[in-house]
Order: structure tokens, then sequence, then C-alpha cells
């Protein structure tokens, strides 16, 4: 029995001498020392021993029990050791490595001058206001005094979900939303996509962005316009910049008029961005109509109001002398990159 338990002692030694994982350690320790091992089978033997015997066996297992118990500990200590300075090899670090270039975003053209734009009109006492880009007619045309005949309504020019719906040609629905649910004094912007059924080229997109204006209080004129408008243009383009009302004609509007600013590039000397005349025209606008009003639900008699509509692509092709309207469009790099 003494030969067995030191054999059980030399292949227990031999075999944690070559392990590799703290699985196999655990594997050879059920091995010899489980409830079913080798080491416990011969233990279940010394009933057979005579009682001069059963000391000296019974010693000599406990040793070798304690032998390989201290064995296995010391192994699992030297992997423990192994495995941690394998992980700080693969996991080191060198500082001496350029790092990776990180590529950063940054805000678009037209959420740009939007930003501005907003910050201008937000300094003057105006509030962002919002409406659906899908439509009623009654909104889109009805109520801002655009007849079931205008030429607007044509299915070459806008795009109809049904009789009933469209997609909103321009942002002036709101002023009839926010005149609806809101009394005077009226101070709003209301910034948003529209939608045409143009075709595609430098100049038109059927999807853009205009920002609408309203104001609607007791005793405005057209001197209240042309103040706002110039001290608009005069913030997005410079203290020099002067603006020129022309007449013209909207539904929604009356009287109308489209409004020029000196051209930025040559100062209002003419040059080939404004084709030698030194204005560029940026908006239209006017006085609300008095139908309007009264379909917004506030009395012509006792109040007044302008309003004016900008296309936001237009004024940030001015302001960085984009000269084609798809680059804000196409997510080109080398383009957006610029800015």
């Amino acid at each position: 029995m003494k030969e067995k338990l030191e054999q059980i002692r030399n292949a227990a030694k031999s075999a944690l001498s070559s392990l590799e994982s703290k699985n196999e350690i655990e594997e050879i320790r059920i091995k010899y020392l489980g409830k079913k091992g080798e080491l416990t089978a011969i233990l279940k033997q010394m009933g057979s021993l005579s009682a001069e015997e059963r000391p000296i066996v019974g010693q000599l297992a406990n040793e070798i029990r304690q032998d390989i118990e201290n064995e296995i500990q010391n192994i699992s200590e030297k992997l423990k050791e192994k495995e941690l300075e394998n992980r700080l090899k693969s996991e080191t670090i060198d500082v001496t490595i350029p790092g990776e270039k990180i590529e950063l975003g940054h805000v678009h053209p037209l959420t740009f001058v939007l930003n501005e734009i907003k910050e201008i009109f937000i300094g003057m006492g105006f509030d962002i206001a919002e409406g659906p880009e899908v439509e009623y007619d009654y909104y889109n045309f009805e109520a801002l005094n655009i007849p079931k005949d205008h030429p607007a309504r044509d299915t070459q020019d806008t795009f109809y979900i049904n009789d009933n719906i469209v997609l909103r040609t321009q942002t002036s629905p709101v002023q009839i939303r926010v005149m609806e649910k809101t009394q005077p004094p009226i101070r709003i912007i209301s910034p948003g996509r529209v939608y045409r059924s143009d075709a595609v080229d430098a100049t038109h997109s059927p999807l853009f962005h205009q920002i609408e204006g309203l104001v609607v209080d007791k005793g405005i004129t057209m001197a209240d316009l042309k103040g706002t408008l110039e001290t608009f243009a005069k913030r997005l383009y410079g203290e020099n910049t002067q603006i020129r009302l022309r007449p013209h004609h909207f539904p929604f509007t009356e009287p109308s008029c489209e409004i020029d600013v000196t051209c930025f590039k040559c100062g209002g000397k003419g040059c080939p961005m404004c084709k030698g005349e030194g204005w560029i025209e940026i908006l239209g606008g006017g006085m609300v109509h008095p139908k309007v009003l009264k379909n917004g639900g506030i009395d012509p008699e006792v109040y007044s109001g302008f309003a004016f509509g900008v296309g936001l692509e237009r004024l940030t092709m001015f302001r960085f002398n984009i000269d084609d309207m798809r680059l804000l469009y196409e997510n080109d790099l080398r383009f957006l990159g610029q800015f």
C-alpha cells in the first residue's frame, strides 16, 4: 500500500509539472484528491490493515495529500503569474505610435446660416414657430387667399397626396395656424422644409428650406417691415449692407414687395454675381392681406401686420459664394470640409 501511495504522489507531481491552464489543475485535483480520487480509494482500504500498519499508512497518506495540495498551490500561483505576464505583453500600449486620426464633423452650412438667422430674429423679440410639412389644401392655399384657379395649385407645381392634402409649398401656412391659436401681438419666424415639383438644377430643387416671418399688432406699417429686414440684412451681411424694396404681387400680402440687398461681393458697384446691377434679390414680403387676417381669426380693422418669406438655400449660397444649390445636398466631404 505504501508503494501505491508513493506512485500516486509521483504521478500527481508529474501531471502537475506539465500543466498550462487552471482547468487542468482542477481536473488533477479531482483525479487524485476528490471523493472518488485515487488517494481516497487507497484510504478506503485501510480497514484491511493491521493495527500496527494503520497509523503508519495513515500518516503517509496525509503527507502525500498535503504534498499534492502544496504542489497544486505552487503551480496555480505560477500559472497566475504567467497569465498576468502574457496579458501585460499583449495589452501593452506603445505611446510612441501615432494615434488614429479622428474625423470630426461640423455644422452643415445650411444649419450654420439658419442658426445665425434664428439668433438675429430672436434678438429682435421673435419666437420660433413650426407647422406640418404634410398640409391641408386650406392652410397651404385657401386661407392664404390663393384661389382655386391659381397656377400654384397645378400638379406640375405642387405635390398632392390627395385632393385635400399636399406637401406644403411654402412655410406660409404656419401664419394661419399661429393666428388661429394666438391673439396679437404676434412676432414669429417659421423655418422648415417645403416641396415643389421642380426639376433639379443649379438653382432649383424639389425640396428646399424657407423661413417665414410674421408680425401682427396694432399700427404695423411697411416702415416696420423695412426696418426689420434692414436690421436683418445688416446683421447677416454686414453694417454697410443696404436694402431696396420693389413693388411685386403676392396673393397673401397687399401691398407686396421684393427685397434686394447691395451685392456683398462688389458692394453695389456691379459684378458678375449681381449681373452688374449692384443688387441681389433675397426675399419677398409685404403687408398681410386683410382676407388672410380674417382667415386667421384676427380683425383687420383693428390689427395689421407684415409677412415675409426667404429661401434658406439662397441666403446660404450668397453667404458663402456658392454657385450651385446641388452642392448643399450631395454630402461631398470635399465641399463640406471647406466650412
